[in-house]
């Protein structure tokens, strides 16, 4: 269970603005190497490990500082948010979640594009892609990449664990999190951290946004860098922007 800190809301946000910073990890091995990733647990590249550097560097000069930060359970988000919160030296509560795990690929995780193209044909891979409601080829049962064959999830019911995912599946399984759980630490006025995976964070800017499942489907998250969002009191968006890009 989530504890709940007790805060000030006006010295947290002096200016009268709750904002929320969401970080995709630095770059990881399958994303230098341009491999699907989804929920496999591959670690940083070392230039990842300097983009998750580089981001504490721009959040502790910009004068930010974090209540509660939240991460999923694989390892790039995970020591992105170590290497961020131990480089500006905040020892804070770090939640772990699988719901913020990355969308799951399916039967296309570890693969090459042109590799899964040649296996798979074009569509189950474009498809998924740029269609929010499109699944990727699903994985069996028996799948050692199946996460219900690994011991992190046991505790997990087997009919909560994908095969395989949609953004609009990933988006079922996100949303609820948001909902119950993060939004009502934003609105205690929590400074929040989400260190997470480019669609899980894409699936939040929808939240936030009130998106269209085309305009998510466009979004750009590049790694490393902290998007702000400056929210109203009930965490409706005002604006947003990157931090080392400020409009």
């Amino acid at each position: 269970m989530l504890k709940v800190f007790s805060s000030d809301r006006s010295s947290n946000h002096p200016d009268g603005v709750n904002r929320l910073v969401l970080l995709r990890h630095g770059q990881s091995i399958w994303n230098r190497d341009k491999k699907l990733t989804g929920w496999s647990d591959i670690p940083l590249s070392l230039k990842g490990e300097k983009e998750a550097e580089q981001a504490a560097f721009l959040l502790k000069q910009a004068g930010y500082t974090f209540d509660l930060c939240f991460t999923s359970v694989l390892q790039r988000a995970q020591t992105t948010a170590h290497i961020v919160l131990s480089s500006m030296q905040l020892d804070i509560p770090v939640i772990e979640d699988w719901r913020l795990n990355e969308r799951h690929y399916g039967a296309l995780e570890g693969m090459e594009r042109w590799a899964a193209i040649k296996r798979f044909g074009i569509w189950p891979l474009l498809g998924c892609q740029i269609k929010f409601d499109a699944s990727p080829p699903f994985l069996s049962h028996l799948d050692p990449r199946y996460p219900g064959n690994q011991s992190r999830y046991a505790e997990i019911g087997q009919n909560e664990l994908p095969l395989g995912e949609s953004m609009q599946q990933a988006h079922a399984r996100i949303s609820p999190y948001w909902h119950e759980t993060i939004k009502p630490q934003i609105q205690l006025g929590k400074r929040i951290l989400i260190v997470s995976h480019r669609n899980t964070l894409r699936i939040l800017m929808m939240l936030l946004d009130d998106l269209t499942p085309v305009q998510v489907m466009a979004l750009k998250m590049p790694t490393g860098r902290p998007l702000v969002y400056e929210l109203e009191q009930q965490s409706s968006s005002v604006r947003h922007y990157y931090l080392d890009h400020l409009e």
